[in-house]
């Protein structure tokens, strides 16, 4: 199998900043008892979920290339999930949500390689490749939800994070990682299990990217389609849970109907859910996300999403009326009457129009931030941008003019106007000065020695949203998560009972093997007491051959593990039906 990392068209369009997640699959890396867990959830998902999933996923698994035996190569999703305008990458766990949803934009899924341990097969609070592949690829087949799937992202990479939400992705992630890794301390849970609990319950006012997560939640993770009496499951978190796709059917799950309101229902990634909505269809999903989208500050603007940069603390841009785009960390605005009248950012500032920087107004320009008044002249009712040129002549707003500019708010912009730069449109949108000294009341923002002004034009913010305008105006290589995810531990032990899932699966497949199976059972039998998933692979292979004495034996054995573990018994047992059920056919 490769191990290398192998791109394609969608996969090199993406910015650098998405590109420093991948990891390459190394298949490889994925043992016998891997692919076992694998194969188990997926007999029980297709044979449980074609009764109780939307009929896109049955039809999503096959157009995949998904199958029921064997984990997913990614380099083979990707020549079939290119048919459908899609594609796949490896992740190591979980990346930022803002990282996450841009992913989707670029119409590419993120699959986080790693496997759940088959001590947590019903479910893990970890993202492993059984609940992206298993559970996202297959419904993205269907064009509706797909296009609202890369519609979420476009739009959720945009919601402003407060400081407190990377706090949580960072908690979350931590849980994650110890709660699925073997042998981990109990109190080492707890604790982080604890800082979890504290951020849920201390997040404050809900942020932008805290709401749309809840909506990502309550959709594409854990919706449900129909109606309230009878719906149907086409979120990913339920579609390879077969533990959580069976008890979210039953009545001990609240069904609420979806609308916008699911953005303020916040969750617990490690529990099951109490809990969840039903959308009539996909198209509505659309309709409520177009709906959030319009009280988001990126479609609102003004001096709230202003206020809502400064609170991240983090990257964000505000565009102008003029369509200029100033990109930077947000660190101070002047208000008057509920408007902004001056916005200043601190270190590196990009401006932009459309996208695409400025030229000569990139972050070596403007190293030590950026400010401008925003709003009107004093006294004047045709803002700036809407001035013919007849007009800013006469207000002496020309080339080699010394002007003094009174605007709205007592911002006060007095220097020797340099040039200035358009828009399309022909609207004014940058105006540079020498020898400027910039004040508001008695307050100097900006003197003479400082260097040339450029100030932008525009009488309103008219959006606001995280992330640069440009994602080349900023060196955004520089995600290194706190936590990395543990790898399941070596032992002889566990290598020995390796070899005999290895030799099972090879019998089953008719290749070669090193032992017969009544020999792999009498040694995971006597040596490996607590393991049930390889008994249940043979039990299944006695059947198909035919042995009842074999495969006698083989219950009575599993009985015992049953006593032994009653936890794992409905495994089992349900191991066990999914087989006789089929051979009774």
């Amino acid at each position: 199998m490769e191990t290398a990392f192998e791109s394609n068209p969608l996969i090199d369009r993406l910015p650098k900043h998405l590109k420093q997640f991948i990891k390459p699959q190394d298949y490889s890396d994925y043992t016998p008892i891997n692919q076992a867990v694998w194969r188990y959830v997926m007999r029980k998902n297709v044979d449980y979920l074609s009764k109780v999933a939307h009929n896109s996923y049955l039809d999503g698994l096959k157009k995949t290339g998904l199958e029921v035996d064997n984990i997913p190569n990614m380099y083979g999703m990707n020549r079939i999930l290119k048919e459908i305008g899609w594609a796949a990458v490896a992740v190591d766990g979980f990346i930022p949500p803002n990282a996450f949803m841009e992913f989707q934009a670029y119409n590419v899924l993120v699959i986080a390689s790693d496997i759940r341990q088959l001590e947590h097969i019903e479910y893990t609070p970890a993202p492993d490749i059984i609940h992206e592949g298993a559970g996202h690829a297959p419904i993205i087949a269907n064009p509706e939800y797909a296009e609202y799937l890369r519609r979420f992202g476009e739009i959720g990479c945009k919601a402003i994070s407060s400081s407190r939400d990377y706090e949580m992705y960072e908690a979350v992630r931590l849980l994650s990682i110890i709660k699925e890794a073997e042998g981990t301390p109990q109190a080492e849970i707890d604790a982080a299990a604890a800082r979890v609990d504290f951020l849920q319950n201390n997040m404050g006012e809900l942020s932008e990217m805290a709401r749309i997560r809840n909506l990502h939640w309550w959709t594409v993770e854990y919706g449900l389609i129909g109606t309230v009496e009878n719906p149907k499951i086409y979120g990913a978190g339920l579609l390879s849970s077969i533990g959580e796709s069976a008890w979210c059917m039953t009545d001990e799950v609240k069904k609420i109907p979806y609308d916008i309101s699911a953005a303020d229902q916040s969750f617990d990634i490690t529990k099951p859910q109490p809990q969840l909505y039903v959308t009539p269809d996909f198209a509505h999903l659309s309709l409520v996300l177009e709906e959030f989208a319009n009280t988001m500050a990126l479609r609102t603007g003004g001096l709230s999403g202003l206020k809502k940069l400064i609170q991240s603390n983090a990257l964000g841009t505000i565009e102008l009326s003029t369509g200029i785009q100033i990109s930077g960390v947000f660190t101070n605005v002047i208000e008057e009457e509920g408007k902004p009248v001056y916005i200043q950012t601190t270190g590196k500032t990009a401006l932009s129009y459309r996208e695409k920087e400025l030229v000569g107004h990139g972050t070596q320009y403007h190293a030590e931030g950026f400010g401008s008044p925003i709003g009107k002249l004093k006294g004047i009712n045709l803002a700036i941008e809407d001035m013919s040129p007849r007009d800013l002549r006469a207000y002496d707003i020309y080339e080699a003019e010394s002007v003094t500019l009174e605007f709205e708010g007592n911002i006060t912009v007095t220097g020797e106007i340099i040039t200035g730069s358009r828009n399309l449109q022909g609207e004014i949108i940058i105006i540079s000065f020498k020898n400027c000294t910039v004040t508001h009341n008695d307050t100097i923002l900006f003197q003479p020695e400082w260097g040339i002004y450029d100030m932008a034009v525009g009488k309103k913010v008219i959006s606001a949203f995280s992330g640069p305008a440009d994602v080349n105006s900023f060196d955004m290589i520089n995600h290194v998560p706190s936590s990395q995810t543990i790898k399941a531990k070596k032992s002889s032990e566990r290598a020995e009972l390796e070899v005999l899932y290895a030799n099972v699966r090879n019998h089953r497949e008719g290749k070669p093997t090193q032992i017969t199976l009544k020999e792999a059972f009498a040694a995971v039998s006597a040596n490996h007491p607590n393991d049930w998933l390889l008994s249940l692979e043979i039990a299944e292979l006695a059947v198909k051959e035919n042995n009842h004495d074999f495969f006698e034996k083989i219950i009575n054995h599993l009985e015992k593990v049953k006593q032994n573990r009653p936890e794992i018994a409905h495994l089992i047992s349900g191991g066990l039906e999914l087989f006789m059920k089929k051979e009774a056919v």
